[in-house]
């Protein structure tokens, strides 16, 4: 059994040391040295011009395909740096647009809190509040107030 798997792992690696070549219209398979047409051996029966066009194609052949690789790696990185730039853009905006929410919610309940005090200097000025409606009023300006505080400290 072992034998049979080391057998094939061998073919298999032959296989992919073995590189197809078209060169004028023919394919050839060069494996290492030898040059084969058809699963026949030809090697012998080129000439050296032929051997050297078929040699010259392999490696243009092998330098494009390391060069795709190459590109696509590129391109896998540049997209992975993409993402990772709109990530962080989008935590920043996410921040800023938390941060403008704070300031409307804080100008929002201070805006609440110094009308709620004028109301209530105003009424009281005129003389029209009763103890029980200025311990209402006490109380909802304390409330406006604490609101605006925690407003600010959310700031």
């Amino acid at each position: 059994m072992k034998n049979l798997i080391i057998l094939l792992l061998i073919v298999f690696c032959i296989h992919l040391n073995a590189q197809e070549v078209n060169v004028n219209g023919k394919v050839y398979t060069v494996k290492k040295e030898a040059i084969f047409k058809d699963g026949a051996d030809i090697t012998e029966t080129l000439t050296i011009e032929e051997k050297d066009n078929i040699k010259d194609k392999l490696e243009n052949k092998i330098r494009l395909e390391k060069e795709e690789k190459e590109r696509a790696a590129q391109n896998k990185k540049a997209e992975k740096e993409q993402k990772k730039a709109e990530s962080k853009q989008k935590a920043t905006e996410k921040a800023l647009n938390k941060k403008v929410k704070a300031q409307a919610n804080f100008e929002k309940a201070d805006k609440k809190y110094d009308d709620a005090v004028k109301k209530y200097e105003k009424l009281k000025g005129k003389g029209k509040l009763s103890p029980n409606d200025e311990s209402k009023w006490l109380n909802k300006i304390e409330k406006l107030k604490k609101s605006s505080d925690k407003a600010k400290s959310k700031l």
